[in-house]
């Protein structure tokens, strides 16, 4: 045991020289920082960067540590990166942006009819109103975009069955941006045009994503599904065949539509929520907003993704949530959603923005929000 603490010792002496050198190097790297600014240069140098990592990797004594220097020394040079940023942005002056308007907007939409749980979402931010249905999400993305709609409402996860993932490929098709985030209770029932036994039931219509999160009690019950596009329309198409067909749809929508409730609470979990998105054609920033959305498509090398985590964790953000869908160009290669923590406005979060920019091959700011 004696001769472990003596190691440790010298492992805890060695590590104070690092951080000490560390230190130093940081305070050069604000010295360079500081050159770069009075000469409008940039902070990202790719060429130097890879001198750096040549020369490390011939020094290493050891070959079988060179991926492990070369990731060390990556490291740091993120971070002189970032420090570099900050130095360079400060005294910028801070961007504007227009708050939501909610109380006096005119036109939102959101997909369906009457009783679809996008309108319920939309009740909750915008009041009672008339709201504008369109017959799919990409409507409402499209109405958005050329500013036919003030306001867009579209569901973006579950908490039973995860991403809609319509609605974030739809994001990158669409350059529109997310101003609010909100979510509800889901509760889920089976309803029918007339009473009739779980047994008679010979087919249940509703949205895919609904029919997912009232699995366990549709196969319990050995009730046959059918999809439908969304789950206040195959209530509607209910309504108008009746017969011994039956959706899943919320209680609130089968009373809107006079349906008779056969079952309440069918989903798998007692507790279901789904979180919608509040999109709008420009950049909006509530006073509350905590929390700031993008995409980006980075390049497909060794430690590309390490080093895109490793920003956020240096400038203390947190990352609140990240998602993939397929870039859909004919390759492998993917489009990251990430939510992190943090305003828009601050020179940390723009600091940051920039070096994601520079480092993707593909970046767009999406949005910000109050993180729920």
């Amino acid at each position: 045991m004696e001769e472990l603490n003596r190691l440790r010792d010298n492992i805890d002496e060695i590590d104070s020289d690092i951080l000490s050198l560390f230190m130093k190097r940081m305070e050069l790297c604000k010295s360079v920082a500081d050159y770069k600014k009075a000469n409008n240069m940039p902070v990202f140098q790719g060429g130097r960067e890879q001198q750096v990592i040549d020369r490390i990797k011939e020094l290493t004594a050891d070959k079988s540590l060179e991926n492990g220097t070369a990731v060390l020394f990556t490291t740091i040079m993120d971070i002189s990166k970032i420090l570099q940023n900050r130095a360079i942005l400060e005294n910028k002056t801070d961007i504007t942006y227009p708050v939501p308007d909610f109380e006096n907007a005119e036109r939102i939409g959101c997909q369906g009819i009457t009783g679809a749980n996008s309108e319920t979402a939309a009740r909750t931010v915008f009041g009672e109103r008339d709201f504008i249905f369109h017959n799919s999400f990409e409507d409402v993305f499209r109405a958005v975009q050329s500013g036919e709609l003030d306001y867009g409402v579209l569901p973006v996860i579950n908490s039973t069955s995860g991403y809609i993932n319509s609605t974030y490929d739809l994001m990158a098709k669409y350059k529109v941006c997310v101003v609010r985030k909100i979510t509800i209770e889901i509760n889920h029932c089976l309803a029918a045009k007339e009473d009739i036994a779980l047994s008679d039931i010979k087919c249940v219509y509703s949205h895919p994503q609904a029919l997912s999160q009232c699995e366990t009690f549709l196969r319990t019950n050995g009730l046959k599904t059918s999809e439908y596009s969304n789950t206040a329309t195959a209530a509607a198409k209910v309504l108008a065949e009746g017969g011994n067909i039956a959706a899943v749809c919320s209680v609130d929508c089968a009373e809107r539509l006079g349906l008779k409730i056969i079952a309440k609470d069918i989903a798998d979990c007692a507790v279901n929520r789904t979180q919608f998105i509040i999109i709008a054609k420009d950049m909006q920033v509530s006073p509350d907003s905590d929390a700031v959305s993008v995409m980006l498509t980075i390049q497909n090398t060794e430690g590309s993704l390490y080093r895109l985590l490793t920003q956020f964790y240096v400038n203390g953000m947190n990352l609140i949530r990240i998602e993939s869908r397929p870039v859909k160009d004919g390759s492998f290669n993917v489009m990251f959603f990430l939510d992190f923590s943090g305003r828009l406005t601050d020179p940390g979060v723009t600091t940051l923005m920039q070096s994601l920019e520079k480092n993707s091959e593909v970046f767009r700011c999406i949005g910000t929000f109050k993180d729920e």
